[in-house]
């Protein structure tokens, strides 16, 4: 009962990491409020939805890891077997932490081709966000604290 708790404690640590993770254009890092941002004028070449890969800080798997080694080293009465369990407990539950962590922090995303009023053309990747963005769709690009993001440019 003991070690369900703990896993359940774990996978509610990896999904609020999780979370905390967003490249959203909709989602603005504090750090960049109350900032001076460049702003770029453009026109939608085209839009292509595209997968962000997930991350692997470690965080899953050394969680995972734990949770494994507490589980295995629990599952038996006698103090080699329980060493042995938990060293294989150990190592499948980091295994599993980094595929979760990887799961959960893959996103789906677009990548944004825009042409900008002096003719240069610049690619973007970012999550999706609340607007739909098509070819021909008037656009700023503002870049601020060295992040870029594309908003339907206002009338």
């Amino acid at each position: 009962m003991k070690n369900l708790i703990s896993l359940a404690i774990v996978v509610a640590a990896v999904a609020t990491l999780a979370a905390c993770a967003s490249s959203s254009p909709d989602v603005i890092r504090r750090s960049d409020t109350q900032t001076m941002s460049q702003v770029q004028d453009g026109v939608v070449l085209s839009v292509r939805t595209v997968t962000v890969d997930g991350s692997q800080s470690g965080v899953g798997g050394a969680v995972g890891g734990a949770v494994g080694a507490i589980a295995g080293s629990a599952a038996s009465g006698v103090q080699r077997e329980q060493n042995v369990l938990g060293l294989l407990g150990a190592v499948a539950g980091a295994a599993a932490g980094n595929a979760i962590e990887r799961l959960s922090t893959k996103e789906e995303a677009v990548e944004v081709i825009v042409q900008l009023s002096n003719g240069d053309r610049r690619a973007i990747v970012q999550a999706k966000g609340g607007e739909t963005l098509l070819a021909g769709d008037k656009v700023v690009i503002v870049t601020s604290g060295g992040k870029v993001r594309v908003s339907r440019a206002p009338k």
